[in-house]
């Protein structure tokens, strides 16, 4: 090789390497700019979904609210008479902790409202399962009281409904300004 064809390529080097280079700059750039764009993103996604969030705690407490001042009024439930209502009971142990969104009491029975804006049949579960053992072993005083189980909620499909009573729950939903009560055939 020659010396002039040495230099052509060295130059020819040179140019394909500040080609290569300005590409490396312009795609460097646009990871810049797509990594600046992602995080615009993860910021209103996250926004989203604080707002979504509140949006779904804000039906829960109006859906709360209308079923406690439903209740609150005469503290009957199903045929029941109760002395005493409250709404969000909280408790704690070293293992366990829950709340209660309403509960009524009076000497010998206790009932364990959960409320949901829209009903589904994982609450139904929960129910039936955690929320009333977690009640037992937070709140022993009430022991040896007749537990009664209630599912309050503006919207349940009608097979949850169903599943609901046949698991004898009671079930609370809106009619218009008021509510409707269902009792379970075999309580």
């Amino acid at each position: 090789m020659t010396d002039q064809e040495l230099k052509d390529l060295v130059a020819s080097l040179a140019i394909s390497q500040a080609k290569t280079d300005a590409q490396m700059q312009r795609t460097d750039e646009r990871m810049q700019k797509t990594d600046e764009r992602f995080e615009e993103l993860r910021a209103s996604n996250k926004r989203m979904g604080i707002l979504l969030g509140n949006i779904s705690n804000n039906q829960g407490d109006v859906a709360e609210e209308f079923f406690y001042n439903s209740l609150e009024d005469k503290k009957d439930l199903a045929g029941i008479h109760y002395d005493f209502i409250d709404k969000n009971w909280k408790s704690s142990t070293k293992n366990l902790r829950d709340e209660f969104d309403i509960v009524m009491v009076n000497g010998k029975d206790i009932a364990i409202i959960e409320v949901k804006y829209k009903a589904h049949e994982k609450d139904l579960e929960k129910l039936l399962t955690k929320k009333q053992e977690n009640f037992k072993e937070l709140f022993p005083i009430y022991k040896d009281y007749t537990h009664h189980l209630a599912l309050a909620s503006f919207y349940m499909p009608p097979e949850l409904k169903e599943k609901a009573l046949e698991n004898n729950v009671i079930v609370l939903q809106r009619k218009g300004d008021v509510m409707e009560t269902f009792i379970p055939k075999n309580p």
